[in-house]
């Protein structure tokens, strides 16, 4: 045999090397971590047990599938834990994992922004975070596979988690199998999801349901999505316009760029005037078309403009349309700043100021470095998780993302919630909303809960709140303040 170097054969033994080292081996994924310790909440010291865990998923012939990383929280009440509810908790995206409800509020320990939500350096720290829900539920907080530390399993592709239906069966499988495994069957069962996690909070309902014969006692849907027809902006579909319009007249109202008149006025009622017109006379002039008057374009123009706070010359030149994009960059362009997405309090600067759309969001910005930073910390020296895995906060792993099942309509999962509250007569379902939420807008939400087809007596059981604040309506001290006091209500009002 030659013993000559074949440079080849080198390239060939560091491709293996990145290929092995690229998946997560049970060297990397580390046993459970448990801590004990004490948060001072709701005007008493509570102490609570927490665990850092990896959970393995299994399909139904028992094959290993995949690991679920996930941090829970239990309140170390003297009564049994199976009468306590349990909360399982997750973000959205597709691809995010649970970090930002975790570290933003609902968890004992909370990243120290300011008051109105303001990073004050990317290095922030976590403190004490005396709101939250401990005191009325425990917590799980899920990482879905592809995010956070969750991984896919051997030879198991990504693919196999990364769609609508895929996502759901793969969570709902974790929350069985949690259940248990920590005894917690019996427990009253409730879901918290945000963004993309309401969607799949919604598609949650029914697969708990016919597939592990879980049924739900309260699901809360934070900054709600349900029906991607009321927010994708498409020529001929003139709906997203009218839903989006009240959160631009918000946004336009904290930026100051109102008339006087609707300036002096609280938030929460000029954008119910906006809502009425989106609805009325702005959607009616969407529908006309081209077959819009001369009058009736000039009125809409006029009315458009006093709601945004965008020129009549800029709306007309737009169609009366006006898309997300456009608004963030033309609302303070005069400026020379731009509007968030995710929370249009926030402003950012571009180098072209004559573009079509920002570069990048300034309200994710503002939250990324500090609440990455908090969490490795957190889970690596805190409760001593450690791995030589990256902590996947916003995960590319998860593309492409199937829509299998939605070919030729807009991804739905609401008609999939209105069926499990009429199956369940006991579930009952919270929305929280925040007027400046540009990614999930307040008013599409509501449209879809009013065109969800909830029999009558059962519309009772859908309670929505709203907030001065945006998408992580929990980072501003007075809406976390006001959304525990919400949830906690809600949850003490369960039968």
């Amino acid at each position: 045999m030659s013993s000559r170097y074949d440079p080849r054969m080198r390239s060939e033994v560091l491709l293996l090397f990145l290929v092995f080292a690229s998946v997560p081996t049970i060297g990397q994924i580390p046993g459970t971590s448990e801590k004990k310790a004490t948060v001072d909440a709701a005007g008493r010291t509570l102490d609570y047990f927490v665990w850092a865990d990896t959970l393995r998923l299994v399909d139904r012939d028992e094959e290993h599938r995949a690991w679920v990383f996930h941090v829970s929280y239990r309140h170390l009440d003297p009564a049994s834990p199976a009468k306590r509810p349990v909360t399982f908790v997750f973000n959205g995206g597709p691809g995010s994992a649970s970090l930002w409800l975790h570290l933003g509020g609902l968890g004992p320990r909370r990243v120290t922004l300011d008051d109105e939500g303001v990073a004050r350096s990317p290095g922030e720290r976590l403190v004490e975070n005396p709101l939250t829900w401990l005191p009325f539920t425990d917590l799980v907080f899920i990482d879905p596979v592809g995010t956070g530390f969750s991984r896919p399993a051997g030879k198991v592709e990504q693919k196999e988690f990364s769609g609508y239906t895929e996502d759901i069966e793969s969570v709902g499988d974790f929350i069985a199998a949690w259940l248990s495994k920590h005894g917690r069957w019996s427990s009253p069962k409730y879901l918290c999801g945000e963004s993309y996690g309401t969607m799949r909070s919604a598609g949650l309902s029914g697969y708990l349901q016919d597939r592990h014969h879980v049924f739900l006692n309260g699901i809360v849907l934070i900054s709600t999505v349900l029906d991607y027809g009321t927010k994708r902006f498409a020529p001929g579909h003139d709906l997203p316009y009218a839903l989006h319009l009240p959160s631009f007249c918000a946004t336009a109202w904290y930026h100051k760029k109102l008339p006087p008149e609707l300036q002096q006025r609280p938030v929460a009622s000029v954008v119910k005037d906006a809502e009425r017109f989106a609805l009325g006379d702005y959607l009616v002039a969407l529908a006309q078309g081209d077959r819009l008057s001369d009058a009736a374009r000039t009125k809409t123009v006029e009315s458009l403009a006093r709601y945004t706070g965008l020129s009549k010359q800029f709306l007309r030149q737009a169609d009366l349309r006006v898309n997300l994009s456009r608004f963030t960059k033309e609302l303070r362009r005069t400026d020379g700043v731009t509007v968030g997405r995710l929370d249009s309090r926030f402003t950012g600067q571009d180098r072209d100021n004559a573009g079509e759309r920002y570069e990048f969001d300034p309200s994710m910005a503002n939250i990324d470095g500090p609440f990455n930073a908090c969490i490795n910390h957190y889970l690596r020296k805190t409760l001593g998780y450690e791995t030589t895995m990256v902590y996947e906060s916003m995960s590319r792993r998860v593309r492409p993302w199937s829509n299998k099942g939605f070919e030729n309509r807009y991804v739905s999962s609401a008609d999939t919630l209105r069926r499990a509250m009429t199956k369940n007569p006991h579930l009952r379902v919270l929305v929280c909303s925040g007027y400046y939420d540009l990614a999930t807008p307040y008013f599409a939400a509501d449209y879809t809960f009013s065109h969800m087809g909830l029999p009558r007596d059962r519309r009772a059981a859908l309670e929505v709140r709203y907030y001065e604040a945006g998408h992580m309506m929990y980072i501003r001290k007075e809406s976390l303040k006001k959304l525990t006091a919400d949830v906690a209500g809600w949850f003490a009002g369960a039968k």
